[in-house]
């Protein structure tokens, strides 16, 4: 059994924003030299999440759009009192900082649309990191 990790930092320019790293994670996978096992991606933020979709720009605002108007940067958060940012930490609750992908034959096991995002929620962030873990054979 293999254990790969690596770090890539990335800079955020938007309150919220959505930023492609599939290249970067099959980067990972590909130095990794995992043939088939599991990739990790891991934002280890409060106000950040990972998911996995279209890279459209409709699509992509539509996601963001969402999470604005279900979780309201201006709703009455108790947290707020503290740093004026509960809406993205309740959103990376809900949506998650971290996703697992097959790897077959040396690459992320993915639909032919799926996009691996970083999903920045308390922007703009000189640096967000994120870990990619490649476990396998």
């Amino acid at each position: 059994m293999k254990v790969f990790s690596k770090e890539v930092r990335l800079r955020t320019s938007e309150r919220r924003e959505l930023i492609n790293i599939t290249r970067l994670v099959e980067e990972v996978v590909e130095e990794s030299g995992v043939r088939n096992g599991l990739v990790i991606i891991y934002a280890p933020h409060a106000t950040a999440a990972i998911i996995v979709n279209e890279d459209e720009p409709g699509l992509k605002n539509d996601i963001l759009r969402w999470v604005e108007e279900n979780i309201p940067w201006d709703g009455k958060w108790l947290h707020n009192r503290i740093d004026d940012n509960a809406a993205a930490h309740i959103a990376s609750a809900l949506i998650s900082s971290c996703r697992v992908i097959p790897v077959v034959n040396s690459r992320l096991y993915r639909g032919t649309w799926q996009e691996i995002f970083l999903l920045e929620l308390d922007g703009p962030r000189a640096s967000r990191r994120v870990l990619v873990q490649v476990i396998g054979e």
